[in-house]
């Protein structure tokens, strides 16, 4: 068993490929595999991964399938990791050379089921960092506790953490494009993830493309997270936990999908975002019920906590008096025309 299994999913991109896959041959972890998994890639990067492969024959490990998108790769390279932790990095990003070990060092002192590390968004065509997130909470750990709103907010981006392989061998990314990875956060979570911890080191760099499915999202993203969320809710009936996590739980689906895919949406000139919200706040109150009196949301719990809370008391406001699409057309003005970065 090696110490950290690396899953790469690949799909053209050929440009972009090979910087990041150099990275990732000179990690400084050197108890490391690297598991290219080329899904039906149509340019030169199959024969890209095949090269590093005979190059690195010790870490690098290729495997080439039809195409069945980016959560079809994940979840093949997920099936044939061996690690003791496993990673994502997405192709066209940059890790840095000691995110391996870092992280990995971070979860082995700590005993730690995830460990999470800072990373940047970088604008792909200037190269300036766009912003700077996960690197304000210094080294720290944390349990899991669904009656704490801690794990509500935790950013569920997939590629600066290590999950310990054993308990997540059994998930499968859900089969649509965007949030799986908020998807597997949450399922880690309800398969008895205990204990995360925290490094503040900026590890991984995010490249922001204007083709990538944050500045095209569609209402048929919407629906499709509608329809994962309810699997993800039959996985925890099943397996007996749905009364003890189905506050916290609603809660998460009002954070992700009532504040940030619905203002995701926003930028399809196409929808009709009165409509939407009022979509959204239906499958709410039809589905989590629970979102709307939930203690992770009252003003009490939140004014406290500091202004970010604040204002998403003020969203969750916004859905209860039947106006979200206020928030909307705030969050529009504040980072379109103020050019204000809002983070919740």
């Amino acid at each position: 068993m090696v110490k950290v299994s690396i899953v790469v999913p690949v799909y053209n991109l050929e440009n972009y490929l090979p910087r990041c896959l150099d990275a990732l041959v000179n990690q400084t972890l050197e108890d490391i595999e690297i598991l290219c998994v080329d899904d039906g890639s149509k340019d030169s990067a199959p024969q890209i991964i095949e090269d590093y492969k005979a190059k690195y024959p010790n870490k690098v490990k290729t495997f080439h399938k039809e195409n069945g998108g980016e959560w079809s790769a994940r979840t093949f390279g997920l099936k044939h990791a061996t690690g003791e932790y496993i990673g994502f990095i997405d192709s066209d990003d940059v890790p840095e050379v000691t995110w391996a070990e870092k992280l990995y060092n971070a979860a082995k002192e700590n005993d730690a089921d995830i460990a999470f590390s800072g990373y940047d968004r970088v604008d792909m065509d200037t190269g300036k960092t766009v912003s700077t997130e996960m690197n304000k909470l210094g080294k720290t750990n944390r349990d899991v506790d669904w009656n704490d709103d801690f794990i509500l907010y935790a950013n569920p981006s997939l590629w600066n953490k290590l999950y310990r392989r054993e308990l997540v061998k059994d998930s499968e990314f859900l089969p649509f494009r965007g949030a799986n990875d908020t998807l597997f956060l949450i399922r880690s979570y309800m398969d008895g993830a205990k204990k995360l911890t925290f490094i503040p080191d900026v590890l991984y760099h995010y490249y922001l493309r204007s083709s990538s499915q944050i500045h095209n999202m569609n209402e048929n993203d919407i629906a499709n997270l509608k329809k994962y969320f309810l699997v993800l809710k039959e996985y925890c009936i099943k397996i007996g936990k749905y009364e003890e996590y189905k506050e916290t739980f609603a809660s998460m689906v009002f954070v992700h999908m009532g504040i940030s895919w619905a203002f995701m949406l926003s930028y399809d000139k196409t929808v009709k975002m009165s409509k939407a919200m009022k979509e959204i706040t239906e499958y709410l109150n039809e589905n989590f019920p629970e979102w709307k009196n939930s203690k992770h949301f009252k003003l009490t719990h939140c004014l406290p906590k500091g202004f970010k809370y604040f204002a998403i008391w003020g969203v969750h406001l916004f859905y209860r008096i039947h106006l979200p699409v206020v928030y909307i057309w705030v969050n529009r003005f504040i980072r379109d025309v103020l050019k204000i970065e809002v983070k919740w």
